[in-house]
């Protein structure tokens, strides 16, 4: 027979504890898998570089909000699984006293449970790695469903090779001091509780009255048993801090960032251009959520340029706003530039001379219904040559673009700022439009975008609009923003979704950890519940005092990790972050249902065990 035979066998005989040790550990690392597969196939991965989607602004967004929940995921992993074996050993110490006074020596014994833990650590990371590869080719597939092109290469079998080694090398680690622990209890401790449960005899509690009876003597198994009860409250502290992180940092991060986005582009604005420009920028706004080539185009032809009497026509209606803007892409320079030191005085000069390709937008600056989170300032309404660019061309081309400049059309542009906008990827650079029409020798604008005001009949106002356009040129035509934005912030929406999602992987595993809790302090406790039986308690004083138990524990535990995630997710997470009381209230509401659904879910072992007959009760296990 093999020598894993015995492990093995006592493994499947304790079907429930075996299970609950190992799905504990499966969510955890199948939760640290999904994470950074997705991740790296949107582009916001552990990398912290642009794949061709999400500019570098939303991008340093996404990238360190993944990486500190895989953190904080792989931190609660090595805590579950190092309380399960606490758990699992204490437990088995009575079995542990019978084999040694069998005359087992201690090697042996700590061969018998480390076995056993090999087994477990194993069967959990492996079937982790599976479910989180699963699950990342199903969100894909979730994905390509509501109309994303997510990329369909294979899994990136390195990243899941590091989780399952970083995982099975520290859960193993973890859980190896409690065998070791457990191997070397002498056979006369082993058989008493006040040892291997950590229990303290707690003088001068006498119940003098019957009115808070259940919440005294839940009081007192607590304090009773100090040394476990920090041990759960540590381990689901952890787990409620990443749950606060990722529900209250998703739901802030998703409204920050849809904001971003809606303010960049617009909302409830129409866009007036020739219906090859049109089409070109359903493009470009599309490169925000799908990698595309672009092909060249020129937008400079005549043809495509706005005709006078649709500028005039447009200009004669007070209940429009205007914004009319030049679209062209050419080739730029970044020119250096310097930096003076306050406290020396000294100048150091910084940049290059690199060169790429961008799409140049020229505006009227006090006309532009674009509103953009920014470093640095917009443009003015001097027509100077000043120039603000996209956050992923500032990260690709510049060192410091707030003391540099730009060469385009031979014209050197001071950066004023730099924004984050979905266009182009963030590839994009906006200019004056006098100060484009004047460098590139273009005369007219090709392109319009036009907002009616709130108080006007809409539908009535566009329909004259489209009769203008009409009539002017039958190849121009009218584009509502509000789909290129529905689009934008529908994939932000969706990757935040997708993200927020992870924590119940682990808010299950933290479940699972308070059940082996509330199954230990049973067993302790089960002559006693069985006393108070046979003296008349109902089977409902037995599920009260649990369920104290739980619930102090839990709120204990909830309080600390929902601080603490809180200051981390405003303070260092999400610069400037947007919060409406909607926002507040919907993350109370989450954070409430996590916490009903792991005290319901923690009374699993206590309703079971009040419904034993008394002498089942105080039989020893």
């Amino acid at each position: 027979m093999s020598v894993t035979s015995f492990p093995v066998n006592d493994l499947l005989r304790r079907k429930l504890q075996t299970t609950l040790t190992v799905l504990g550990l499966t969510l955890c690392v199948a939760s640290t898998v999904f994470l950074l597969l997705f991740g790296d196939r949107v582009g916001v991965g552990i990398s912290l570089m642009v794949e061709g989607r999400m500019t570098a602004g939303f991008s340093s967004i996404f990238s360190p909000f993944i990486v500190f929940l895989a953190f904080l995921i792989f931190i609660v992993g090595v805590v579950i699984i190092s309380f399960m074996v606490f758990v699992m050993m204490s437990q088995r110490v009575k079995d542990i006293g019978l084999m040694k006074a069998a005359g087992c020596p201690n090697n042996l014994v700590f061969g018998y449970f480390m076995t056993e833990l090999l087994i477990v650590t194993f069967a959990g990371c492996f079937l982790g790695a599976i479910f989180g590869i699963v699950a990342d080719i199903v969100s894909i597939s979730l994905f390509q469903c509501i109309g994303f092109e997510i990329s369909q290469k294979p899994p990136n079998l390195w990243i899941v090779v590091m989780i399952f080694v970083l995982f099975f090398i520290l859960a193993l680690a973890s859980g190896t001091k409690p065998v070791l622990d457990a191997a070397k209890i002498e056979p006369a401790k082993a058989f008493s509780p006040t040892h291997h449960l950590g229990l303290a005899k707690q003088p001068g509690f006498r119940v003098v009255s019957k009115s808070g009876l259940t919440f005294r003597i839940a009081m007192r198994n607590l304090s009773r048993r100090a040394s476990v009860t920090i041990r759960i409250v540590a381990c689901l502290s952890i787990v409620f801090l990443l749950v606060t992180v990722a529900v209250a940092g998703g739901i802030i991060a998703n409204q920050t960032t849809r904001s971003w986005v809606e303010k960049a582009l617009g909302k409830d604005i129409v866009l007036i251009a020739h219906r090859d420009i049109c089409s070109r920028y359903r493009l470009l706004q599309s490169k925000f959520y799908e990698a595309k080539e672009s092909p060249q185009f020129n937008y400079t032809e005549g043809r495509y340029l706005v005709p006078d009497e649709i500028l005039s026509q447009l200009g004669q209606m007070p209940e429009l706003s205007i914004d009319t803007r030049l679209f062209m892409e050419t080739q730029i320079e970044e020119t250096p530039g310097f930096v003076l030191s306050q406290e020396s005085g000294s100048t150091t000069y910084v940049g290059d001379h690199r060169k790429g390709f961008s799409l140049i937008i020229g505006v009227e600056p006090g006309k532009v219904f674009g509103q953009w989170f920014m470093e640095g300032e917009f443009l003015n309404e001097s027509n100077g040559l000043d120039a603000v660019i996209g956050d992923t061309e500032a990260q690709k081309m510049f060192t410091a673009p707030l003391y540099q400049n730009v060469s385009l059309f031979g014209k050197v542009f001071r950066i004023t700022g730099v924004c984050l906008d979905p266009i182009n990827n963030g590839n994009v650079t906006y200019v004056p439009l006098k100060s484009l029409q004047r460098v590139a020798a273009v005369s007219k604008p090709n392109m319009v975008m036009i907002r009616v005001e709130p108080s006007t009949d809409r539908p009535q106002i566009l329909q004259h609009v489209n009769a203008i356009v009409t009539a002017a040129s039958s190849e121009f035509e009218t584009f509502e923003v509000n789909e290129a934005l529905n689009k934008d912030l529908g994939f932000l929406g969706y990757i935040w979704s997708a993200i927020m999602f992870l924590p119940l992987f682990s808010l299950a595993a933290a479940s699972l950890c308070l059940i082996g809790y509330v199954m230990l302090t049973i067993t302790e406790q089960r002559q006693e519940f069985g006393i108070l039986r046979a003296v008349g308690a109902k089977p409902r004083t037995v599920v009260e005092i649990v369920s104290w138990q739980s619930l102090m524990v839990l709120l204990s535990s909830y309080a600390a990790g929902v601080v603490f995630g809180i200051i981390i997710t405003l303070l260092i997470l999400i610069p400037e972050p947007v919060i409406t009381e909607y926002t507040v209230f919907e993350i109370a509401g989450w954070l409430v249902i996590a916490l009903a659904a792991t005290f319901i879910l923690s009374l699993y072992p206590a309703l079971g065990f009040a419904r034993k007959p008394v002498l089942d009760m105080m039989a020893q296990a």
